[in-house]
């Protein structure tokens, strides 16, 4: 026979009772998030002397909703990014000359590269978003987290009907 607790007194008499041999079977429920549930919010991050790792790791947390506390893995709870000042980033050690991006061309001998201090001249939004889709799981959500992340090389954005919150990293 299994005893079923409903009160806290219940569970009083059945622990002061040494006699009892019945096993205990406390029900709990266990809130599971849907995506339809969460509410997305905006936050804008200023890049001006961050490091890259550094950061992209704080944005792939935030793209994820890791923060939040009802935090569920299959379920869609991130939240939109905005980088500013993506031109001023930095990175550690001789990273800027000895770091180097690959990508192919569907050509034979198409294997293309550039330095890192070359990629900051021409693109500087693509090592911010490169570093960020690095970090988030290789599933079918990588894609669709990406597109929250709104990388501008300066301070200037579209985005003030959002209202987003200002974050410290």
């Amino acid at each position: 026979r299994t005893s079923f607790l409903t009160t806290k007194w219940d569970l009083v008499e059945w622990l002061a009772d040494p006699g009892k041999k019945n096993r205990l079977y406390i029900i709990m429920k266990t809130y599971m998030a849907r995506s339809e549930d969460i509410e997305k919010k905006w936050y804008i991050i200023d890049a001006n002397g961050k490091t890259v790792g550094r950061l992209a790791t704080r944005i792939a947390n935030i793209l994820r909703g890791k923060g939040k506390p009802e935090f569920t893995p299959h379920a869609d709870m991130g939240d939109f990014v905005i980088v500013i000042n993506a031109d001023k980033v930095n990175f550690t050690g001789k990273k800027w000359n000895q770091k180097t991006y690959y990508w192919h061309t569907p050509y034979p001998g198409g294997l293309k590269s550039i330095t890192a201090e070359k990629l900051l001249k021409e693109k500087p939004e693509e090592i911010l978003k490169k570093a960020v889709w690095g970090m988030l799981p290789k599933t079918k959500w990588q894609k669709r987290l990406i597109k929250r992340l709104k990388v501008y090389r300066d301070g200037a954005h579209p985005h003030k009907a959002q209202n987003p919150h200002v974050l410290e990293v």
